[in-house]
C-alpha cells in the first residue's frame, strides 16, 4: 500500500509538472501573439506616409514597393517580421497587372497585394521544422484576427524547406467563414515530361479540385488561363569571338589603327573602330509575349494552344540584356577613349617636373622618380609602322578639317581631328599604353619626320599648304601649318624660278574690291611697255597654272602685250603692273590706273602676334596697334603701287586701296555695288572729290608711310615672309618644346579629337544624346581652358578636374556606344530604338557626372517597351534559327517556338472562380468577394529543367 501510494504521488507530480510546462508555453505563446498584434496595429495606425517617413526600405524590384520590419522573440528563438506594402495599391487579382515587372515574387505567385513575412533570424532564413512553421502561422493568424480593420485581411507567409526551393506556406483570413491557404514549392530537376507541356499543367491544376478517381481528360472543367513566355536571343557563339585583347592592344603596345587584322566586329562601321574595338553593350534581347485571360474547358484546348505561334500573342514586350561593363555604370573595366585619356592626364602630371622631353628616355637622366618600370617603349618596328600610318601620303584630296565637326568644337583650343597633330594625339593614346616614356619617344621621332619633310621639301601630310593660320587651334598645329606653307613656298621656288630672286614667289595681283582690269588699251608704244611688263609680271607660285588664280581673275589674255602709253614728259618707267583697273584714271597725269603685283600678307602664329604686341607696347607708338601690324604690308603695297603707277599721288592709292576713304563732291562718279570699284567719267577731269576725314587729318600714319615708301615692284622688295627663316623657327620650337607644354596641348587635342570621332557616330539623331554631346563640348572647353595658361603646377586642382572630365567623357562614350548598337539593330524600327535608349538614359542619368558610384545600391535596368504589331517582324528577325554549332544549347521543346527558339521561361496563371451568396460573409468582408470568389489559383513558372508551383486555395474550414 505504501508503494502504491508513492507511485500515485509520483504520477501526480509529473502531471503537475507537465501542466506547469504547458502553462508556461501557453503564456509565451500568448505574449508572442500580443507582440505581433501590437506591431500590426501600429503599422496600420501609421499608414503609408508615416511608414515612409520612419524609414521604410525601398526594394530594388521596382519603385512603389516598400517594406518595414521588426524583431520578435518567442521562447529562446528570434524572428523577423516584415510588412510589404505599396504606395499605389493597384496589384492583385483581376486588375490586369499580373505580369507587371513591379510585382514582388509572392505577389505574383499568390495574387496578393500587401502581406507579412515572418522568418527566423538564422543563416538559412527558413523554418525547417514543420510544427514550428504551423505554430508561427497560427500565431500570426490569431493576431491578425484580433485586429480590426484592413490589417485583419493581410496574408502572412513563412519560408520553409531548403532556401533553394523558395518554398512558402501561408494563410489569409477572408471573413467569418472563409480562409485562404497558400503553398509554394519548386522541382529543381527531373521534371516529369507531362509537366513540360500545357496539357499536363492544366490537368495538374484540375486535380486540385476534381475527384481523384476521375479521368481528367474526359471531363470539362472551365478554368481561366493567363500566360507569359520569355524568349532570349542566342548568346554570342564562342567560335565568333575574336581572340584579341578587349581594347585592341597588341602585345607590343602598337596603335590599333596601324595593326591591320582581318576581323569582323559589330562596330566595324563605327568611327572609333580604327582605334579600338568596343564590346557590344547589348548582349541580346529578352522578349515577353503575353496572352490575355481566356477560358479553357479541356486539355485538348491546351494542347492546341501549345502549337500557336508567339506572333498571335496579345502583347509583346522587349527589354535589352546589357553587358556587365555597361551595367556597372562606372565603366571601370571599359577600354575606350575615356580610359586612355585618363592615362594621358597621368602622363601630363608626370611631365610637370621635367625640363626636356629627352629626359624621359635618356639613360643618364631617367626622368621623374615616380616613373613606373612598366612604362616601356614599344619596339622600333612598331614605331615605324605607326609613323608610316601617320605620315603616309593622303593624296591630292583637299582636307576639310571642319567636316563632321560639332558646332561647339571650336570652343576647344586643339588641333582638328584629321590634322597631323590631331592624328598624332590619337595614336599616342594607344602607343605603349600612353605612358610618358612612349609619348616622349614618339614625339622625338615625329619631329624628325617633320624635319625630313622640311629638308627634302616634301609636302607635310595632313596639313594644308595654303590659307591663313587658324589662331583658334593649338600652337603646335599653327606651327605645323606654318611649316607646311613654307615647304610649299620652297617647292614652288625650286620648280618655277630656280635662278630668280627669292622674292618672286610672294607676288599676287592685289586689287581692292576685286575689280576687273580692262584690256582694251591703245597699242601706241605698247612694245616698250610690254617688255617691262613681261619682266616683272610673274605668276603666283601658289597656283602657277591655276586659271582661277588672283592674277588671271582680272588680267585678260592680251594684258601682257598692251599697256597705256608712257607719257613723253615722264622719265619714269612702269614696273610690276598686273593690268588696268576698270576705268580708273590717275588724278594728276590723266593715265590709266594699273593694279600692281603685291606680296601675300605675312602669316603669323599666336606667339608671333604676342611678340609684335610686346614690341609695339615697348616702342610706345602713337598709332593704333592694328595699324602697326599692317604697317609692313601697307608699305609693301604702296611701294608696288608707286612702281606700277609712277605718276600716282597718295589720293590715287587711297582710291584704289580704300575706296571708302574717298568722298565724291558731286554725282559725276558712282560706286558699283557689285565690285565697289569707282567708275569715272572722262567728260570732266579731274574728278571732284576729297579724302575722308580719317585720311586727311594732320599726321596721318598712312601718308607718312606713303612718303617713306620707295617705288619698288614686289619682286624687288624684301619678302614679308621668309620661308627658310620661318621654317627653321618652327623646327626649333618643336625640338625645344617643354614637356608640360607638349602634354598640355596633347590633352586638349586628344579630348577634341576623341569627341570629334564619337560625334561622327550614326545613332539616329536621338535628341537627348545630341544635347548631352553639346554639353560635353562646353564642359571640355571650360575644363581644358586651364591648359592654355601654361601655368600648371603640382598641387593645383587642374589635374583632378581633368580626371573628373574623363569620367564625364566615359559616361557619354558609353551612351554613344549603346545608341550606335541600338541604331544598327533597329534600323527598320527606329521608334523602338529611341524608346529603349530614352528609358536607359533616364535610368543612367543619376550616375552621370560622378567619378564613382561605389556604395550606391545596385539596381538592374529592367524597363520594357511594348512592341507594336508592325514592329514584330523586325523583332522576330533577331531570333535567328540556331546553327549546328549551337545545337548543344537545344533542350526538350516546350512548344510555342519562335523561329526555332523555345521559351526560356514560361509563366502560367490558372484560376477557378465560384459564385457564392452574400450570407457566407460577415458584414466587414472584403467588398470584392461578395459576388465571386477565386477559390483556386495556381501560378506555374519554369522551363524544361525546373518547375515552380504556387497554389492558393480558399475554403470554409
Amino acid at each position: 500500500m505504501a508503494s502504491t501510494s508513492k507511485m500515485s504521488s509520483s504520477v501526480e507530480d509529473d502531471d503537475l509538472q507537465e501542466e506547469g510546462i504547458e502553462s508556461e508555453v501557453t503564456v509565451y505563446f500568448c505574449r508572442f501573439i500580443s507582440e505581433i498584434e501590437a506591431v500590426c496595429r501600429q503599422w496600420l495606425a501609421d499608414g503609408t506616409k508615416n511608414l515612409l517617413r520612419k524609414g521604410a526600405i525601398s526594394l530594388n524590384i521596382a519603385e512603389g514597393l516598400y517594406k518595414v520590419k521588426t524583431d520578435l522573440k518567442y521562447a529562446m528563438k528570434s524572428y523577423c517580421m516584415e510588412y510589404y506594402f505599396g504606395t499605389h495599391n493597384d496589384v492583385g487579382r483581376g486588375n490586369g497587372n499580373d505580369w507587371s515587372c513591379e510585382l514582388h515574387n509572392l505577389q505574383l505567385s499568390f495574387g496578393v497585394n500587401e502581406f507579412l513575412v515572418i522568418a527566423p533570424q538564422s543563416a538559412s532564413g527558413v523554418v525547417l521544422d514543420g510544427p514550428e512553421a504551423s505554430k508561427l502561422l497560427s500565431a500570426v493568424a490569431i493576431a491578425l484576427s484580433n485586429c480590426s480593420g484592413p490589417c485583419s485581411f493581410w496574408p502572412a507567409f513563412v519560408p520553409v524547406h531548403d532556401p533553394s526551393r523558395k518554398a512558402y506556406i501561408g494563410i489569409q483570413n477572408m471573413g467569418t467563414l472563409f480562409t485562404r491557404r497558400f503553398e509554394a514549392d519548386c522541382i529543381g530537376s527531373q521534371v516529369p515530361v507531362k509537366l513540360m507541356h500545357l496539357e499536363g499543367l492544366y490537368e495538374l491544376f484540375v486535380s486540385k479540385f476534381a475527384f481523384s478517381n476521375m479521368d481528367l481528360s474526359m471531363h470539362l472543367f472551365q478554368v481561366n488561363l493567363k500566360m507569359k513566355m520569355t524568349y532570349r536571343t542566342l548568346p554570342y557563339s564562342e567560335d565568333d569571338d575574336v581572340q584579341e585583347s578587349e581594347g585592341g592592344f597588341t602585345e607590343s603596345g602598337e596603335s590599333p589603327k596601324s595593326n591591320h587584322q582581318s576581323r569582323t566586329q559589330w562596330d566595324d562601321n563605327c568611327p572609333w573602330s580604327e582605334w579600338y574595338s568596343a564590346e557590344d553593350p547589348l548582349r541580346g534581347f529578352e522578349l515577353l509575349t503575353v496572352w490575355s485571360e481566356k477560358a479553357i474547358e479541356s486539355s485538348l484546348e491546351m494542347a492546341e494552344l501549345e502549337n500557336v505561334s508567339p506572333l498571335e500573342a496579345e502583347k509583346w514586350l522587349i527589354s535589352p540584356c546589357l553587358s556587365e561593363i555597361l551595367s556597372d555604370g562606372c565603366g571601370g573595366k571599359r577600354i575606350g577613349f575615356a580610359s586612355q585619356l585618363l592615362l594621358l592626364i597621368d602622363a601630363l602630371h608626370m611631365s610637370l617636373d621635367a625640363k626636356f622631353v629627352e629626359d624621359f628616355i635618356s639613360v643618364e637622366n631617367p626622368g621623374p622618380e615616380n616613373l613606373k618600370s612598366t612604362a616601356v617603349i614599344p619596339p622600333p618596328t612598331v614605331l615605324d609602322r605607326v609613323l608610316k600610318d601617320l605620315f603616309h601620303e593622303v593624296g591630292a584630296l583637299q582636307l576639310d578639317f571642319a567636316e563632321g565637326d560639332h558646332e561647339n568644337s571650336r570652343t576647344i583650343k586643339g588641333a582638328p581631328l584629321e590634322s597631323l597633330f590631331g592624328q598624332f594625339c590619337l595614336h599616342s593614346l594607344w602607343f605603349g599604353d600612353c605612358n610618358i616614356r612612349a609619348i616622349a619617344a614618339f614625339w622625338i621621332e615625329f619631329v624628325r619626320e617633320v624635319r625630313w619633310c622640311w629638308e627634302e621639301s616634301q609636302p607635310l601630310p595632313r596639313m594644308q599648304a595654303s590659307g591663313v593660320v587658324d589662331l583658334s587651334t593649338c600652337l603646335i598645329n599653327q606651327k605645323l601649318h606654318m611649316i607646311s606653307i613654307c615647304i610649299d613656298k620652297k617647292r614652288q621656288l625650286n620648280r618655277e624660278c630656280p635662278k630668280a630672286g627669292e622674292n618672286n614667289f610672294f607676288l599676287s595681283a592685289h586689287v581692292k574690291g576685286d575689280s576687273q582690269i580692262q584690256s582694251d588699251i591703245s597699242s601706241e608704244d605698247g612694245d616698250t611697255e610690254a617688255s617691262f611688263f613681261e619682266c616683272d609680271s610673274l605668276s603666283t607660285p601658289d597656283r602657277p597654272n591655276d586659271p582661277e588664280s588672283d592674277i588671271s581673275s582680272f588680267v585678260h589674255s592680251d594684258a601682257v602685250k598692251l599697256g597705256d602709253p608712257i607719257p613723253k614728259h615722264s622719265a619714269c618707267i612702269r614696273r610690276g603692273s598686273a593690268g588696268i583697273v576698270g576705268s580708273m584714271m590717275l588724278l594728276k597725269s590723266y593715265q590709266n590706273m594699273h593694279a600692281p603685283f603685291t606680296q601675300d600678307p605675312p602669316l603669323m602664329t599666336e606667339d608671333m602676334h604676342e611678340e609684335r604686341l610686346q614690341a609695339v607696347e615697348a616702342l610706345g607708338e602713337s598709332f593704333r596697334f592694328s595699324a602697326q601690324l599692317e604697317k609692313d604690308i601697307l608699305s609693301s603695297d604702296m611701294s608696288a603701287f608707286k612702281a606700277a603707277n609712277p605718276d600716282a599721288v597718295f589720293e590715287d592709292f587711297i582710291r584704289w586701296h580704300s575706296p571708302r576713304d574717298w568722298e565724291n563732291d558731286d554725282n559725276m562718279e558712282k560706286v558699283e555695288s557689285n565690285t565697289n570699284a569707282v567708275v569715272e567719267s572722262t567728260n570732266d577731269w579731274p574728278p571732284r572729290g576729297k579724302l575722308s576725314e580719317r585720311m586727311s587729318e594732320h599726321g596721318n600714319s598712312w601718308r607718312k608711310i606713303w612718303n617713306e615708301a620707295p617705288p619698288l615692284p614686289a619682286s624687288e622688295q624684301k619678302p614679308l615672309l621668309d620661308p627658310n627663316q620661318e621654317g627653321e623657327k618652327v623646327l626649333h620650337y618643336l625640338e625645344t618644346l617643354r614637356p608640360y607644354e607638349l602634354l598640355g596641348q596633347m590633352v586638349s587635342t586628344a579630348f577634341k579629337a576623341a569627341a570629334g570621332t564619337l560625334n561622327r557616330t550614326s545613332f539616329g539623331g536621338l535628341k537627348q544624346l545630341t544635347t548631352r554631346i553639346g554639353q560635353l563640348y562646353l564642359t571640355m572647353a571650360a575644363t581644358l581652358r586651364c591648359l592654355q595658361k601654361n601655368s600648371l603646377s603640382v598641387g593645383t586642382e587642374d589635374i583632378e578636374d581633368l580626371k573628373r572630365l574623363c569620367a564625364i567623357f566615359g559616361h557619354v562614350e558609353s551612351l554613344i556606344t549603346l545608341a550606335a548598337s541600338l541604331h544598327q539593330k533597329f534600323l527598320q524600327a527606329p521608334r523602338l530604338s529611341e524608346s529603349i535608349f530614352n528609358d536607359y538614359y533616364n535610368f543612367y542619368l543619376p550616375k552621370m557626372g560622378t567619378v564613382s558610384i561605389g556604395g550606391d545600391e545596385k539596381k538592374d535596368f529592367d524597363k520594357k517597351q511594348e512592341v507594336r504589331r508592325q514592329e514584330r517582324e523586325v523583332v522576330s528577325s533577331m531570333f535567328t534559327p540556331p546553327t549546328v554549332n549551337q545545337s548543344w544549347r537545344k533542350v526538350l521543346s516546350m512548344g510555342n517556338l519562335l523561329n526555332g527558339h523555345e521559351p526560356t521561361l514560361r509563366e502560367i496563371i490558372f484560376s477557378k472562380r465560384d459564385h457564392l451568396s452574400e450570407n457566407y460573409y460577415a458584414s466587414h468582408a472584403p467588398r470584392g468577394y461578395q459576388q465571386e470568389l477565386e477559390t483556386y489559383r495556381m501560378y506555374i513558372c519554369g522551363t524544361s529543367n525546373d518547375l515552380s508551383v504556387a497554389l492558393a486555395v480558399a475554403s470554409c474550414d
